[in-house]
């Protein structure tokens, strides 16, 4: 446990090490690259605006997401009732989103045990 406990140590400081080196140059190569996205003048103010806007905006969006949630739903109804004219690239995607949906339930369940595959410790 102690080697263990050391090795990590050694890993942190290297990390650490590394990002006093190279943190400040990619720091400044993030901000250059995405200068269009920055609101002048950077203030507290200004970031708190910035959030009110976004709640709002996304608030505001609640009743269009609201339509097209119901209309997909309406159009699952009409392929569940209409299976005859189901294709068979619909069927696969169904079939790829359900796979999809059970990986990250298995994902889910594999971190709720603590990254393990044999079960809970307790």
């Amino acid at each position: 446990m102690a080697s263990k406990l050391t090795q990590l140590q050694s890993k942190a400081t290297q990390a650490s090490q590394f990002v006093a080196k190279h943190g400040c140059a990619y720091y400044k190569q993030l901000l250059e690259q995405n200068k269009q996205y920055i609101q002048e003048p950077p203030t507290v103010e200004k970031c708190s605006l910035l959030s009110k806007q976004l709640f709002y905006t996304r608030l505001a969006s609640i009743p269009g997401r609201y339509e097209a949630f119901w209309k997909e739903l309406d159009y699952m109804k009409h392929l569940c009732k209409n299976r005859q004219e189901l294709k068979v690239e619909d069927a696969g995607i169904a079939a790829l989103f359900g796979l999809e949906c059970f990986a990250w339930f298995c994902a889910g369940e594999i971190v709720g045990r603590g990254f393990t595959f044999t079960g809970y410790y307790v």
